[in-house]
């Protein structure tokens, strides 16, 4: 389903000459973060529900449209980046736009995450694996080839923390078998950071240790 199919228009921007107490009224019927500012049909931007608290029901909302925020995303805007202007802003609503500015509706952070809960990343089964590498010595390509070397594919992929001279990569990978995966990228001086059941890296240093400790101890 495209997008733009799941904007809602269910709900009408105030105008800037509206009261505060009918934006109070709307909060209060209604689970939304912000609600949407319009002037002679010209949208000016979104007001929260934080910030409709400071100020007094008999004004109008021309009195406090310095906290208007003007965050929108157009109607061809990808996913992703409409994903990421709700984490950008702190909000569970975000008004559409077209080329030409008109308002077109808005759409609900909740539909959205249902998007990205569809792709391969999470429909998909298999393995997720956390690795960490200093941000020069890494590359998408050689973690491909890392996967690919094993029989494995990617399912999806993306920088999960990037800190000083250290990423961390966050991947998700459509094969049962993640052992040789993850040997391999301890091979290749990545940090192995999530733990996976069939790792058993760990597993076997650990038996090691205790078999070396019991006949130290004979």
């Amino acid at each position: 389903m495209p997008l733009r199919e799941y904007i809602i228009n269910d709900i009408k921007p105030l105008n800037i000459n509206d009261k505060v107490s009918d934006l109070k009224m709307m909060f209060n019927e209604l689970t939304y973060s912000h609600i949407p500012i319009e002037n002679d049909g010209v949208y000016l931007g979104c007001i929260s529900e934080t910030d409709v608290h400071c100020f007094d029901g008999k004004e109008t909302i021309a009195d406090c449209n310095h906290v208007l925020e003007g965050f929108f995303v157009r109607s061809d805007t990808n996913w992703l980046d409409v994903l990421e202007t709700f984490a950008q802003h702190s909000c569970n609503i975000m008004p559409v736009l077209d080329h030409q500015n008109t308002y077109l509706g808005y759409y609900e952070l909740n539909d959205i995450i249902g998007r990205f809960n569809e792709t391969p990343f999470f429909a998909e089964p298999g393995g997720t694996l956390i690795i960490e590498k200093g941000i020069q010595d890494y590359s998408f390509s050689e973690i491909s080839q890392i996967v690919e070397s094993n029989d494995a594919k990617i399912l999806g992929a993306f920088i999960s923390k990037m800190e000083g001279d250290v990423v961390q990569v966050t991947l998700k990978i459509g094969d049962s078998g993640l052992n040789d995966v993850i040997q391999t990228f301890r091979r290749y001086s990545y940090n192995v950071i999530s733990g996976h059941e069939e790792d058993t890296y760990i597993e076997n240093l650990k038996e090691r240790s205790d078999y070396l400790n019991k006949y130290l101890n004979m």
